[in-house]
C-alpha cells in the first residue's frame, strides 16, 4: 500500500497506515482493505466534504465552548478543514494530533487556518509551533462506521487509548466524520473500543449520546 502526498497534511496517518496493514489479513483487516478502497472509489468528495462540514460546524456549536482537536486528511478522507477554519475564524481553539510514539495517546498542538506545516514523529504533519491542547471534542477520521456508534479506524489503535485518557479526567466528546457511504451494519468490536458520540456525514448528524445536541 502507498500513501499519497498530495494536500496539506498528507503526511498524516500515513505511517501509522502501513504500520497498522503490514500484517497477516484477518476479518477485520480484510474490512479496513475494503472499506479504504470503498471510499477510494467514491466521487464528489469535495462536494460532500463542503456539506458535512456545515452540519458539523452546527453540532459543535450547540456542544460547548470548549477546545477542538481535528484531523488533517490524508487519501480519500473527509476534510474537515473548512470546519477547522470557520470555528478557528470564530475565535475557537482548534489543534490537531501529533503522534508520540507507537501504541501511545496522541498529543494535540494548537492549529490556525495558513499555518506552517512540518513532519513530525512517525512522518505525521503538524504545525511548525504552537501550544499543547487538552481538548474537549475530538474529531475523529475513520474508515467504516455503524449506527451503533463504532468506527472502524486504521488499526493503531491511537484515538481508542487517546479517548480513554482524556475521558477518564471528563467527559470528551467525540464526533467521528465520514462520507455517508462508508457506513456498514456492523463494525467487529473490541473491548477497547471506543464509543463516538455523534457521527456527521454529508446526510446529517447521526446524535448518540446526551453530550451533542440532536437537532440539525
Amino acid at each position: 500500500m502507498r500513501c499519497s502526498h498530495g494536500r496539506d497534511g498528507s503526511a498524516a496517518h500515513c505511517a501509522i497506515t502501513q504500520r497498522a496493514w503490514m500484517t497477516e489479513e484477518t476479518p477485520k483487516t480484510a474490512l479496513r482493505r475494503r472499506a479504504q478502497q470503498r471510499r477510494d472509489a467514491l466521487t464528489g468528495r469535495e462536494g460532500a466534504s463542503t456539506a458535512a462540514c456545515r452540519h458539523l460546524v452546527a453540532l459543535i456549536e450547540r456542544s460547548g465552548d470548549g477546545a477542538i482537536a481535528s484531523y488533517l486528511p490524508i487519501r480519500s478522507e473527509l476534510d474537515p478543514r473548512p470546519a477547522m477554519t470557520s470555528l478557528a475564524e470564530n475565535g475557537r481553539t482548534v489543534a490537531v494530533p501529533v503522534v508520540v510514539g507507537a501504541a501511545q495517546p496522541l498529543t494535540f498542538r494548537a492549529w490556525q487556518p495558513g499555518c506552517r506545516l512540518v513532519t513530525g514523529a512517525f512522518g505525521v504533519a503538524v504545525p511548525e509551533e504552537g501550544e499543547a491542547v487538552t481538548p474537549d471534542l475530538l474529531i475523529v477520521p475513520l474508515l467504516a462506521f455503524d449506527r451503533a456508534g463504532y468506527r472502524l479506524g486504521y488499526g493503531g489503535g491511537f484515538y481508542d487509548r487517546t479517548l480513554e485518557r482524556l475521558r477518564a479526567a471528563g467527559p470528551v466528546v467525540a464526533i467521528g466524520v465520514a462520507f455517508a457511504a462508508q457506513e456498514v451494519d456492523a463494525v467487529p468490536r473490541e473491548a477497547t473500543d471506543a464509543r463516538l458520540d455523534a457521527i456527521v456525514t454529508e446526510a446529517g448528524v447521526i446524535a448518540l449520546s446526551d453530550l451533542v445536541g440532536a437537532s440539525g
